[in-house]
């Protein structure tokens, strides 16, 4: 898929939504992906501006055909940020009539944060494939952060939403969240994914926008403890 591969990171409040002043405080990262050769795209978390990341994605000479949310919250599909309230999928699909891949363990968050019908959702499993022309997305749930977040293994890029940074993982303190969960995703449900993929993160916390997974596993500090009883007593 190298040469048919459309494939972009957009960070919010520089690359959209430049003057929004929770998008450039969030720093989320929004990707766009696809078939250059039948000109289909997918968006993965689009909040803050989903009109503009449409007219991003035409303007590249692709059309959105679909969405996928890593999770419910916010920042990546919209809806009440602690008073302020976040444009995403509600808004998108007033734009385009699109379907928008969820976790089967994520659909009820996500209706009732957004407010779209659950009519809009298509629930997966992990293991699932999304294709997209000739490209296949494969959907991995990865929970610990939200119980339905989910990662996304394509062309050798894994896009992790809020479930694994460059430097650390996402909260386990939240509504939904689970210290537990996250450590088996981190050790378990990950583990399949190569040395050499690429991580592609849900937020810029660190100064790289990416990087191979190998380096990762040797640097991140969450991966650093042993055994569960280690991992829980750090980060429970």
């Amino acid at each position: 898929m190298s040469d048919r591969l459309y494939f972009r990171q957009l960070l919010s409040g520089r690359d959209f939504a430049r003057d929004d002043e929770p998008a450039r405080q969030m720093v989320n990262f929004v990707y766009a992906l696809g078939d250059r050769d039948t000109g289909e795209a997918l968006l993965v978390d689009p909040a803050y501006r989903p009109r503009e990341l449409v007219e991003l994605v035409e303007a590249d000479g692709m059309r959105v055909c679909g969405v996928l949310a890593t999770h419910y919250h916010p920042d990546h599909v919209g809806g009440d940020l602690m008073g302020t309230q976040i444009e995403g999928i509600r808004e998108l699909l007033e734009v385009v009539d699109v379907p928008v891949h969820v976790h089967r363990d994520e659909s009820p968050w996500v209706t009732l944060v957004t407010g779209v019908d659950d009519d809009a959702l298509v629930a997966h499993e992990s293991g699932d494939h999304v294709a997209v022309g000739a490209l296949d997305v494969t959907l991995i749930h990865t929970p610990g952060h939200t119980p339905g977040s989910q990662s996304f293994l394509v062309d050798g890029r894994l896009l992790s939403g809020d479930t694994l940074f460059i430097d650390g993982c996402g909260r386990t303190d939240l509504p939904g969240s689970d210290p537990e969960e996250m450590y088996r995703t981190l050790t378990t449900r990950l583990s399949d994914v190569g040395d050499d993929a690429v991580l592609y993160p849900g937020h810029r916390y660190s100064p790289e926008s990416s990087s191979p997974m190998g380096d990762v596993r040797k640097h991140n500090f969450v991966l650093a403890p042993t055994t569960r009883e280690q991992w829980l007593a750090m980060f429970s």
